[in-house]
This record gives C-alpha cells, structure tokens and sequence, in this order.
C-alpha cells in the first residue's frame, strides 16, 4: 500500500471518528455547500445490475443538472446505492435531493414493473413497496460536508475506488457509470462533471 493511500485511509479513519463524536449529524446546513451524498436502495437490494435502471439514475441526476442549478463533482451508481460529490447553485440542496429520490422511486419501480426481462420481478415489486407506497430509497441520504481539500480528495478516490472494491471491474476507469473517466481524462461520462 503506497503512502498516499495509506494518508488518503488516515484522512478518512479521523474523519470518521469526528463524526462519531458528533452522532452522526448527517443533515444539509448550507444549502449551497458542496457534500458527499450516499442513497441507498430499501433492504440494499441490487437493482442497478440492470443498465435501464442506472439510465434512470443519470436522466434525473441531468434534469437536475439543467433545470435545478445541480453541480455534479463526482458520482458512482454501484448495484443498491449510489454516491454523489455535489452541490446546487439555485434550489437548495436538501430539496433537489428530494425530488430526485421521490421521482427515481416512482420511475424505477414502473420500470421494474414493465420490464419482461425482469427475473425477479414479483421479489423486488414485493421488497420495495410497503402499505401500497413505493420505499425505493432507504430514508435519508448521509450528506457529509465537503470542507478541505483533503477531505473532498478522500471521497472523490471513494467514489471512484468503489467498483474495484466490489470486483466489478479490475480499474477504476474501466466502470462506466462513474466520473472516474471524465477525471482520468480516457472519456466524456453520461454526465457533466464540475471539476475542482
């Protein structure tokens, strides 16, 4: 393990151990500050193995992007959840948040529910609606404000490092549902990407 890396794990361990102390206060206080976002999908179920369903992801995150001031850093779709670097420059950050996820809960579920494809069809339309409302996303989103440089470096290798940890791919530029490419300068993503 290199040194960087090692420093990059520290960064993180201290990181970590604050927000432990701070009983993990994951909500959005500036509204226009720049945060690390994590939505994870209800019972972690692996809905994004399918490609249509990560296209959904993208098309909203782009809609937020064109009309909601939405400021993208740095993202991921792994298969139960998502990571974001972002931040908003016109509506506040906590509300374009909102709406993604009610849209996306809405969208992906009909799209599940169509999809002939679907093997598991009856298993996640069962998993992922409780009381006849749809529970796409688990609650909340853990949004960690983004305050130093070091700390924003951290995220973005997290970001970045989360499909090889997942041996999905063997490099981190070979995943195309990320940013990695656009950083790496190899690709232009699905999405446009506000470099820091």
């Amino acid at each position: 393990m290199s040194n960087s890396t090692i420093t990059i794990y520290a960064i993180e361990f201290v990181y970590l151990i604050k927000q432990c102390s701070m009983g993990f206060a994951y909500t959005i206080k500036d509204q226009k500050g720049q945060y690390f976002i994590t939505c994870t999908v209800n019972q972690w179920a692996d809905v994004f193995t399918r490609n249509e369903y990560k296209d959904i992801v993208v098309d909203s995150l782009k809609y937020c992007q064109e009309n909601k001031g939405l400021k993208i850093n740095a993202w991921v779709i792994m298969s139960n959840h998502i990571h974001l670097i972002v931040r908003s420059e016109k509506e506040d950050l906590s509300d374009i948040i909102r709406d993604f996820k009610k849209f996306t809960s809405t969208k992906i579920f009909e799209s599940i529910k169509n999809n002939r494809q679907e093997s598991r069809k009856n298993w996640l339309l069962w998993l992922l609606k409780q009381d006849d409302k749809i529970i796409f996303w688990r609650a909340g989103y853990h949004g960690e404000e983004i305050s130093t440089k070091d700390f924003y470096d951290v995220k973005l290798n997290y970001i970045h490092q989360n499909p090889v940890r997942a041996g999905i791919v063997e490099k981190q530029e070979e995943y195309l549902y990320s940013s990695c490419g656009d950083y790496c300068g190899i690709r232009k993503g699905f999405l446009n990407i506000e470099f820091e």
